[in-house]
């Protein structure tokens, strides 16, 4: 067994990066176990990309630690680099090149002979499914296509640790679905993954263990299912049939449920957050809505989704600021 798979792919304790006037990362400490998906959540701005950035090695820490399999990236970058890879949030090929030739080419870069490039560079296309677009140039593939290919090249070389800085931004649906697939595909080869999203259902889909991080600073971690129960032991979703008595059963629910009850985009429905008896709760609030008239369309109970912890653990902090 390799040495670096005995210690946590990352590690850091206090890390700080400075701009100016701006605290971008404020003593973040992460410990990603190897051979997991690792979520850092949290919106635009938030530090994410800047932490990433200072784990690959390309940007310096201005306080703090942070190792990689053990390795410290600010006294050993060069065995950092050896085994990490990062895709950026923008497709990074050449796109005047096909797809071949931008694999053939990183290929030999990272020291393959040219027979083994292109080997190796139909095999990548073969497994993201780009076998067909393989002699186009770039810039006529669709975005699905070039965050694909974007994927392929970074685990060339497969990487012990790869970084995926919003991998997925401006995706549709279908290619989002294809990208996930590929980053369930990677791990189970045994690479480690630190996904940075602000796309919540992202974190839920992928990531095993999850880090909000908000203005430079990890505002909560642990499971999803830790997460979500830090806000709460259940929430109920509710869809009325007529919009103008949302107010009424908010203040229904509200005197029911003794609980905070959040109007959601739909102008229907409503969300409430519960903190105990959450079954027992839900089922007298469903009574009382039916004895004052007001007619349920869809009901349901289940966990806080992670756009409901993120938005609760962003309010505390606004709150406490």
């Amino acid at each position: 067994m390799r040495e670096e798979n005995t210690v946590n792919a990352i590690e850091t304790s206090g890390l700080v990066k400075i701009f100016g006037d701006t605290r971008a990362v404020d003593g973040v400490d992460l410990t990603v176990p190897a051979g997991t998906v690792y979520g850092l959540l949290g919106p635009n701005g938030a530090g994410k990309t800047t932490t990433v950035r200072m784990l690959a090695t390309l940007l310096r820490p201005d306080d703090g630690e942070a190792r990689v399999f053990g390795h410290d990236v600010r006294a050993d970058p060069n065995a950092v680099r050896e085994l990490v890879s990062l895709t950026g949030q923008y497709a990074s090929v050449d796109e005047d090149l096909t797809g071949t030739e931008n694999l053939v080419l990183l290929s030999r870069l990272i020291g393959y002979s040219r027979p083994r490039a292109r080997e190796r560079a139909a095999q990548m296309l073969e497994a993201f499914g780009l076998t067909e677009a393989a002699g186009k140039q770039v810039k006529h593939y669709s975005g699905g296509m070039r965050r694909r290919l974007d994927i392929a090249a970074s685990i060339l070389n497969t990487p012990r640790l790869l970084f995926l800085d919003e991998p997925t931004t401006g995706l549709d649906p279908r290619s989002r679905n294809q990208v996930w697939d590929i980053v369930r595909a990677v791990v189970s080869h045994g690479t480690t993954v630190l996904l940075t999203t602000q796309y919540l259902d992202e974190a839920d889909q992928l990531a095993s263990r999850i880090a909000v991080i908000d203005r430079g600073k990890v505002i909560a971690e642990g499971t999803k299912g830790e997460l979500k129960a830090s806000v709460g032991e259940g929430a109920v979703h509710v869809r009325l049939r007529d919009a103008d008595r949302r107010s009424d059963a908010r203040a229904l629910l509200v005197r029911v449920l003794d609980a905070e009850v959040l109007l959601d985009a739909d102008p229907l429905a409503l969300t409430a957050r519960l903190t105990g008896r959450a079954t027992e709760q839900a089922a007298e609030a469903l009574a009382q809505l039916a004895r004052e008239g007001i007619t349920v369309d869809n009901f349901s109970l289940g966990q806080p989704s992670l756009d409901e912890v993120f938005l609760a653990l962003t309010d505390k902090k606004e709150a406490a600021a």
